[in-house]
């Protein structure tokens, strides 16, 4: 069952982060050209994209659950960084980026937000894949 959760974790996150990260970091500069139709397009994206991304954290518990990892201090900093990526994406970019179209004109600091967003999310793949400190072998 272990290998069946953590597929479904890995695929959820291919699938809804990566277009999540794409989308955010493309937006930034077709608001500087002002290309409204493809900004509402990525924000449609990272919208849709970003709840579906909820399964990640859920079938990611459920894996650190049946490994007996729940309280290893790599995935206690990972699911931190997920949640300050959530509520960055959330609370910050998505409504920035619906600022921006409602009203036309670029965001300079969105850009530097998207990049935290995504720098966030490299630091938890690496988490992942290195699990500092682990028992549980490479």
């Amino acid at each position: 069952m272990t290998k069946v959760l953590l597929s479904i974790h890995v695929l959820a996150a291919i699938i809804a982060v990566g277009p999540v990260t794409v989308a955010a970091s493309m937006f930034p500069a077709l608001a500087r050209r002002g290309d409204a139709r493809a900004l509402r397009l990525l924000h449609r994206i990272c919208t849709v994209y970003a709840t579906i991304g909820v399964a990640v954290p859920v079938f990611g518990l459920a894996t650190a659950t049946s490994l007996g990892v729940l309280g290893d201090a790599w995935l206690l900093t990972s699911i931190g960084l997920t949640m300050v990526a959530a509520a960055l994406l959330g609370l910050v970019i998505l409504p920035r980026q619906k600022g921006l179209l409602d009203q036309a004109g670029p965001d300079p600091r969105l850009g530097m937000l998207t990049g935290v967003f995504n720098l966030l999310w490299a630091v938890v793949v690496v988490l992942m894949i290195v699990r500092p400190g682990s028992t549980t072998g490479a």
